[in-house]
């Protein structure tokens, strides 16, 4: 409990943070489908949030060590506030490129803080449910965020406004906190052969989560368009796939606490596969499609939270950002190419195209953590 109150203040701008990204983000291509900007142009505002995420990565580090966690925490929050207001101003695919990757450059600083903290805080026998207990909040915050945008007319500037009004608020519950942040991190530089060699499941799976989660997240939307939703109707499929994430996240990383990690995470992205390949083969819409995106969340949004405990089970306090900045890099660099390559799937086959991308990474991380996990036992 001692710890869960040491986060509070931390948890509440996540909070804030979460819901003001995730009402830019599924506002984002729902707008710049609205506004006539082609497939691939919409796919490409996909891959330049993780390529300037991609970045930050690199950056976030050595900002940390020179500012220290809270400055550094208000410093990227005060450019996402900005990067986000503007956007209305001018609606084209070069200017909302470099808006959306300033955010993720942004978010990816955001991450190291917030995510080095909790796992500082963390030991490996809590690790997996209280780095679920910050998922839970980022998932809930997300799924408020996107339905918010029922609100709002999304041809106005309002919702970009409430959105970047959401991230600026996120700054005051961090700046009033008086618990003491971690040290700075020794090391700066990216070291991602180390993390391979200590965490190689933890390194895969977080690579697949960025490949199947970088193309949800920028074309979700356009699918649940393509297969007949109306465009109000579009965030109560995305909110529900965030919904699935909240109530299954915890659950999955308390259980982590308890069994193998690896085992865990082969079993969720093995369901999560087969609803994915239903979604593939069948056309579902209303209800069974809201219901088809719950299922998914409920079993792949682990992913992400389960490499990255697995990792920090086996890494020291002074590691955490090392360890956060690397498995995010690696995140992105999955996030980064599967948008483009699933709008393009999609225009050659159809919107179904998007899941059979997402089934095969999904069954493919199955396979690779059990190899990992026996690998392992047999030694």
């Amino acid at each position: 409990m001692q710890t869960f109150s040491a986060l509070a203040a931390l948890l509440s701008s996540v909070f804030l943070l979460i819901a003001g990204n995730a009402l830019s983000g599924v506002l984002t291509p729902l707008r710049a489908s609205l506004e006539g900007f082609p497939d691939l142009a919409i796919g490409l505002l996909g891959s330049a949030y993780f390529g300037g995420m991609l970045a930050g990565t690199l950056a976030a580090p050595p900002i940390v060590r020179r500012a220290g966690h809270i400055r550094a925490f208000a410093a990227f929050v005060a450019v996402g506030v900005v990067a986000v207001i503007l956007m209305p101003g001018w609606t084209a695919t070069l200017p909302w490129a470099a808006a959306r990757g300033a955010l993720g450059f942004v978010f990816a600083g955001v991450y190291a803080v917030v995510e080095s903290w909790i796992n500082a805080k963390a030991s490996n026998a809590n690790r997996g449910a209280i780095y679920a207990i910050y998922q839970f909040v980022s998932f809930v915050a997300s799924a408020g965020g996107q339905l918010s945008l029922v609100l709002f007319a999304p041809d106005s500037f309002l919702p970009f406004s409430v959105a970047g009004a959401l991230l600026a608020l996120a700054i005051v519950p961090m700046a009033m906190t008086s618990v003491d942040p971690p040290a700075a991190p020794k090391s700066v530089s990216l070291r991602l052969a180390w993390l391979i060699r200590i965490a190689p499941a933890s390194a895969l799976a977080t690579f697949v989560a960025g490949v199947a989660n970088g193309a949800l997240f920028a074309l979700g939307p356009v699918y649940a368009l393509q297969v007949g939703m109306a465009p109000s109707a579009v965030p109560l499929f995305t909110a529900a796939i965030v919904a699935g994430s909240a109530l299954g996240v915890y659950p999955a990383g308390r259980l982590s606490d308890r069994i193998d990690r690896r085992l865990v995470m082969a079993i969720l992205m093995g369901l999560g596969a087969a609803a994915e390949a239903a979604l593939a083969a069948l056309r579902f819409s209303g209800g069974p499609l809201i219901l088809m995106g719950f299922l998914i969340g409920l079993t792949t949004y682990s992913l992400y939270t389960l490499g990255v405990s697995h990792a920090n089970d086996r890494a020291k306090p002074h590691d955490m950002v090392a360890i956060s900045s690397g498995l995010l890099f690696v995140y992105c660099v999955g996030a980064i190419v599967s948008p483009a390559l699933a709008s393009a799937l999609m225009r050659a086959f159809g919107p179904a195209a998007l899941f059979v991308q997402a089934t095969i990474v999904h069954l493919a991380i199955t396979g690779l953590a059990l190899r990992s996990r026996f690998a392992d036992a047999r030694r």
